[in-house]
């Protein structure tokens, strides 16, 4: 290989990941993400580096989704399966380590990676530089001319013309006819049936291409050959176009942009040593004279505590933040991303709700201390400066802005850092700009470190670094004077935001070495992390609601708690304020006399839902009619009437938004409105369900996990008779009764169904017998002595129960089956009762968390079937263990199927994931 400054490197990204799966032995890192791939890819950037000089680099990647050669025939790459499950994850983790090499990454939807490679090997051929390119895919042969040649990825041999001419029997320029004639499986490129590539090479040297041989089918002499070329004329002229590689795509960097950056140590360092790469260290250490730190190299990495992985600076950090209201500084801030290539993001808006949001500036951190704020949507008026003497705005105008760092935030080779990326991603989204690939400090937070304290950047800049963070209502007020964020002075703007931007790049430094110390980037890079991206997009699409539904819905919740209403005033004997603790406790506890009643410290009876729920065990028939009350009060105020007024009047639809850190098990929640606590059992909820309704010409699909954790449970506590149940498709409710009531199948009745339900699903949340006996109007005692069957007939649950409850008492968490840490911090509470609630967490989080990571990899995987297929179909809404989609009326009939295919096979556990879904014209009668 040469080594002058006139070469271009142009390096297959995908097709080296393949090659090096296959060619080399596994590996895996301690947290058992496999890296096999990466090591040989690592292994292959630095052998480049090392020899190329001055070189121009660049690594290039297919995009996601089709491209144009799919709209010539959609059957194009159909028959192609999934990567194996082993590398998967190695993809972005390749991205990763090309940018901590300090390497261009490049990509362009629409087009193939070749295609790409095509386009910049023609413009290096043109002026003068010799191309090498690194790739073993046939399909490049095409490209070999003079001054540019292939090279084997794993061999680094080249590959010339006279190679090409030894494998298809034609020089490099007819390999594309080569190809149209015998056609790839592997691409399912049709060709001419029965014309191999000997056959092929044969009829090409003699008639030149394939448009001339088509010509002259008339002198062919073989019969059968005639009339096959004949027959599959369209197949060898679409074929052509298949494998003809496309040479003048746009060019997503210039092409002087390739040269190689120096790497980085404080990016390629923890990097390395995450994924365990000790040679490939030294090796760096060798090539730049990077001085290593030792604590880092002699393991720092694999103590169980986690110790800094670079060494904090001896001095503290000196913060510069900078207002960028000129072309010439924003130009000086996009040099220094280039050079940097990495960049913390952080948006400023005039509303915390992404769908209502306008944009007010951008603010960006290359290096730590380092950042700046570029307003770009701030408002003056007459008298809103008064106290600075400020009557004008200077600012750059919104579109050149955007139209700058577009370039910038979607290109493949800079990473983006941000603390709560999904509000950022809407917020660009909005102005054009998808950025990618990106890092979430919030995310890293959350999986590090779960329930142990808050993921807000002002928590963790106190906690991680001693700082108060200037907050939001330091800069727009409070009360009275509190303005919208773009109604504030730039400068006085500029700290606050610049601030954001700077300390995510801080906890970027801190947390993403922490990720593979503790073993959980797996569950971020293929988990949390691929989701963010989803949920932006799903809630700047929301979904309808039908006003006139909810006003009758609330009309008819008021007649129903009017009647409630008026049941209860006869029952008391005088009317009150119901939605009056105060008032209810007097009435319940001195005028009726009832007994239980507990004093709070406001010297007031407790009339809380446990307290009425005991008292209506007891059969006091005003209980059950103040429950209703208060559950339709709660379902008209929370929905009915709220709902109304969350419709966006620029969509028309509502706009949930979905909470990543909120829980400690992984399960997200929703917030403005909260989707997940509509009930599903009772009348009332399923009427509200249906008033969310598909737009014209589309229905909703809604697919749900059947009682996934019950079959976690079968699968994690290792209960043989329970998986086998679900294996053989038995009712599983049916076949506990059974088991637990010593009855044959056919014996069981309805009544001991229905107790066998309650247990199976009671087991999860560690229920008592004062619990499942309200369910079952029963006895505690019996209840119990159900329960207590239960154990007995499936011992291993009990085995599973007491394992947990000492794991956590040891650990202070618990783990899902994919590795995420649940933490229980009340499990060395000196209060028992707070204790005792800790354990029973600890027994049904791993649970519940499994399926919420498993909901997490469907959404994943659903999303990623919508765009491959190109369905007109969109994830809408995900509450607990469902998916809502917005389908064309006409295509519902696939893409059911096809996301319920896609939702069962996220998981490989002994026992079936089983999905059910439906269609309706509203969520109620989807579900």
């Amino acid at each position: 290989m040469t080594d002058t400054a006139k070469t271009l490197y142009l390096i297959d990204g995908h097709g080296f990941i393949f090659r090096a799966f296959h060619a080399l032995p596994p590996l895996t890192r301690p947290d058992g993400t496999p890296i096999g791939a990466v090591q040989g890819f690592c292994n292959m950037l630095l052998r480049v580096l090392e020899e190329a000089g001055d070189a121009h680099i660049a690594v290039v990647f297919d995009p996601s989704g089709g491209n144009f050669r799919h709209q010539l025939y959609p059957q194009y790459k159909a028959n192609r399966s999934e990567p194996p499950e082993d590398l998967k994850p190695q993809f972005a983790i390749v991205r990763e380590a090309t940018t901590a090499f300090g390497i261009t990454c490049l990509e362009l939807p629409g087009f193939e990676a070749d295609d790409l490679i095509a386009t910049y090997a023609r413009e290096a051929n043109e002026r003068g530089f010799e191309v090498r390119i690194i790739s073993s895919d046939k399909d490049l042969m095409q490209l070999i001319r003079d001054g540019v040649r292939l090279v084997d990825p794993i061999k680094f041999t080249l590959i010339g013309p006279e190679q090409v001419m030894e494998k298809f029997g034609v020089t490099p320029d007819k390999v594309v006819d080569i190809q149209a004639l015998a056609g790839d499986s592997t691409d399912n490129v049709p060709g001419v049936p029965g014309i191999g590539v000997k056959t092929a090479a044969e009829l090409i040297n003699l008639y030149g291409d394939v448009e001339t041989l088509l010509s002259r089918t008339a002198e062919i002499k073989q019969p059968k050959r005639r009339e096959t070329l004949e027959q599959n004329a369209d197949k060898a002229i679409i074929s052509k176009k298949l494998v003809a590689l496309y040479a003048h795509v746009p060019l997503p960097k210039d092409f002087d942009e390739l040269l190689p950056h120096k790497p980085d140590l404080e990016r390629l360092t923890p990097f390395l040593v995450t994924q365990g790469f000790r040679t490939l260290l030294s090796r760096v250490e060798k090539k730049w004279g990077y001085l290593l730190y030792d604590a880092f190299l002699a393991g720092a990495a694999e103590q169980k505590t986690v110790a800094p992985l670079i060494a904090p600076p001896s001095e503290p950090v000196t913060e510069q933040y900078e207002l960028v209201t000129t072309k010439a500084d924003l130009d000086r801030w996009i040099k220094l991303i280039k050079q940097e290539t990495i960049v913390a993001v952080d948006t400023e808006t005039d509303s915390l709700t992404p769908a209502d949001a306008e944009l007010a500036g951008i603010s960006l951190c290359v290096k730590e201390g380092h950042a700046c704020y570029i307003p770009v949507g701030h408002v003056s008026s007459d008298d809103l400066f008064a106290d600075t003497a400020q009557q004008h705005i200077v600012q750059l105008d919104k579109t050149y802005v955007i139209e700058k760092l577009k370039p910038i935030l979607e290109d493949p080779s800079i990473l983006k850092i941000a603390q709560n990326m999904k509000y950022d991603w809407q917020i660009l989204a909005n102005e054009g700009i998808r950025m990618a690939p990106f890092d979430d400090t919030l995310i890293m937070s959350y999986i590090l470190d779960g329930g142990k304290h808050g993921h807000g950047l002002d928590e963790l800049g106190e906690l991680y670094f001693g700082k108060k963070l200037i907050t939001y209502y330091d800069v727009v007020g409070k009360g009275k004077n509190q303005k919208a964020f773009n109604e504030i002075a730039p400068d006085a703007a500029r700290d606050y935001a610049a601030e954001d931007a700077d300390i995510a790049m801080r906890l970027y430094h801190i947390l993403k070495p922490r990720l593979g110390a503790e073993k959980q980037t797996a569950l971020y890079e293929d988990v949390d992390k691929p989701i963010v991206q989803i949920l932006a997009e799903m809630e700047s699409l929301g979904i309808t609601v039908d006003r006139a539904v909810l006003q009758k819905l609330s009309a008819e919740f008021a007649d129903k708690m009017t009647i409630a209403e008026k049941k209860i005033f006869e029952q008391a004997g005088t009317e009150f304020n119901l939605g009056s603790p105060k008032q209810l406790g007097d009435i319940l506890f001195n005028n009726l006399g009832l007994p239980g009643g507990k004093m709070t410290k406001t010297g007031a009876y407790s009339t809380d839902a446990k307290s009425l729920e005991e008292l209506s065990l007891q059969g006091h028939a005003i209980i059950d009619d103040i429950l209703q009350w208060r559950q339709l009060a709660k379902l008209r105020s929370t929905y009915t009437e709220a709902l109304q007024e969350q419709i966006n009047e620029r969509t028309g639809r509502v706009h949930t938004s979905y909470n990543l850190a909120a829980t400690n098990t992984g399960r997200l929640s929703s917030t403005d409105p909260n989707l997940q606590n509509i009930p599903i059992r009772t009348e009332e909820g399923r009427m509200i369900r249906k008033a969310f309704v598909a737009a014209k010409g589309k229905k909703l699909i809604s697919a749900d996990y059947s009682q996934i954790e019950l079959r976690l449970i079968a699968e994690m506590a290792g209960i043989p008779r329970l998986k086998q149940a679900f294996h053989d498709g038995i009712d599983i409710h049916t076949m506990t009764a059974s088991e637990v009531f010593g009855l044959k199948l056919d014996e069981v009745t309805s009544e001991r169904r229905r107790a066998a339900k309650a247990i199976n699903f009671g087991i999860i949340y560690v229920i008592s017998g004062f619990g499942l006996g309200k369910q079952l109007s029963i006895p505690p005692g019996e209840a119990n002595a159900f329960i207590k069957l239960y154990m007995q007939r499936f011992p291993e649950l009990a085995d599973y129960m007491s394992k947990t409850k000492q794991f956590v008492k040891q650990h202070g968490y618990v783990e899902t089956l994919l590795g995420r840490k649940c933490f229980m911090p009340g499990i060395t509470s000196k209060n028992g009762a707070e204790r005792a609630f800790a354990e029973r967490q600890a027994i049904n989080a791993p649970l519940q968390g499994t399926a919420a990571d498993i909901m997490k990899l469907a959404m994943r995987e659903v999303d990623r079937v919508i765009n491959v297929e190109n369905f007109p179909a969109r994830i809408l809404l995900q509450v607990h263990d469902e998916l809502v989609l917005e389908v064309d009326e006409s295509a519902v009939d696939t893409v059911g199927p096809a996301v319920k295919h896609a939702m069962e096979s996220v998981g490989t556990f002994s026992i079936p994931l089983v999905v059910e879904w439906g269609a309706g014209p509203n969520w109620g009668e989807a579900h």
